[in-house]
């Protein structure tokens, strides 16, 4: 049986969307969480005593506080996966000069989980805690492409929003990429997400050879040629090899 007491999970509701969506009013956090603007209120003040968000009075919005910071810090020393891969974001980031990021899948998204961020001026920007659906980037595709059956038929049963003139909103070409990807172990993104980015991925995998995360190098299309997509794949897959081994997988 699962107990869900109501008040936090509406109050953890509201933490979520200030971390997602920064500088949002009262009227609006309600609207998007469906409560009442009175109990929005109520759940906001508390997280504010607790110094999860703290409020800017002269624009009456929210943001996180510093105890979400204490929360952040401890979730990283904490979580495994995050502490392994840590040396490995910046020997790939170092390699490619481009910003290298690790997803998980949560439901019907993918999860940036940590990054290495690239010294360039120009660069992908992605957030620690960014959410986007599994059909579009390579490191959505990538965790669609190795998750159970029921994910994807999950995933296909829905609308498939399109971000770009690239992204996948068919079905069945979304089934043949899929197929594709598991045959080559890895995927590239074409500006599917973001018309300016062009992404590659591989999967980090366990002792059970479970895809538990994606490893995936970022860049910009201006500076992105064929060749470089072809090095970056290089690069990613064969980290990808080495942080795999180090989470317990050995390749039959």
């Amino acid at each position: 049986m699962t107990y869900i007491v109501e008040a936090v999970d509406e109050a953890l509701g509201l933490l979520m969307l200030v971390a997602e969506h920064p500088s949002l009013g009262v009227t609006e956090l309600a609207r998007r969480a469906g409560l009442t603007k009175a109990r929005a209120f109520r759940l906001l003040s508390t997280l504010e005593h607790r110094g999860l968000l703290a409020r800017e009075a002269h624009a009456a919005v929210y943001k996180l506080g510093y105890n979400a910071l204490l929360v952040g810090n401890a979730a990283r020393e904490q979580i495994e996966l995050i502490k392994l891969v840590a040396p490995h974001l910046v020997a790939l980031g170092e390699a490619c000069g481009e910003n290298v990021i690790v997803r998980v899948r949560d439901g019907l998204e993918s999860v940036c989980v940590a990054r290495h961020e690239s010294s360039q001026s120009v660069r992908v920007h992605t957030e620690v805690g960014n959410r986007r659906p599994l059909h579009v980037g390579a490191s959505g595709k990538l965790l669609l492409a190795f998750a159970a059956d029921d994910v994807v038929d999950a995933v296909l049963a829905r609308a498939l929003e399109r971000f770009t003139s690239t992204t996948i909103v068919e079905p069945d070409q979304l089934r043949e990429e899929l197929a594709a990807i598991r045959a080559a172990g890895y995927a590239v993104s074409l500006g599917e997400r973001d018309a300016e980015a062009v992404s590659v991925a591989a999967p980090l995998r366990d002792h059970s050879g479970a895809a538990v995360a994606s490893l995936s190098i970022a860049s910009p299309a201006s500076r992105t040629k064929p060749d470089t997509i072809e090095r970056h794949i290089a690069l990613v897959v064969e980290r990808a090899a080495m942080l795999s081994r180090t989470l317990g997988h050995a390749r039959g």
